[in-house]
């Protein structure tokens, strides 16, 4: 049996293999409290179940952002960085009639996921605050009208 070296530049006698270069030796990577709340506020909103982040004023600024075509992934969360961790607070307003201790838990878990995912940093506690519940306005019932050919008569 034949035996075939995996780094064939290894292999050539007086060629020296290069070491590899730290990440550190080449630079810094400083990744800001602002770019990790938008990825955990875009993580917490996928969420079904949860109709918005932030509570009270904020709200209704947010539902004219959103109308306009402007939003703030942001809003409603707060993430302190460090330096290989990170810590996330989440508040958020749940759509009636979602179980809050269960979607507090799927919204921990997606931030979770997706900070040391996209990040790269350690998550160490993902605090989620729900302030308030949606309750979507009643149905108006629709009572027929005069059709067009009724009104011209």
């Amino acid at each position: 049996m034949e035996y075939q070296n995996p780094q064939p530049e290894a292999a050539v006698p007086g060629r020296a293999v290069p070491a590899p270069v730290p990440a550190s030796a080449l630079g810094r990577t400083v990744i800001s409290e602002t770019a990790v709340a938008k990825v955990a506020g875009i993580a917490a909103r996928a969420v079904p179940g949860v109709y918005s982040l932030g509570s009270g004023p904020s709200r209704a600024l947010g539902a004219i952002r959103d109308a306009v075509g402007s939003s703030d992934h942001a809003a409603g969360v707060h993430a302190e960085v460090g330096e290989t961790q990170v810590a996330v607070d989440i508040s958020l307003v749940a759509s009636y009639g979602t179980p809050l201790h269960s979607l507090a838990d799927q919204v921990r878990a997606a931030v979770y996921r997706a900070v040391e995912e996209l990040v790269g940093l350690q998550v160490i506690e993902v605090n989620v605050e729900v302030t308030d519940v949606y309750v979507p306005p009643p149905v108006k019932p629709t009572t027929p009208g005069p059709t067009e050919r009724e009104a011209l008569l």
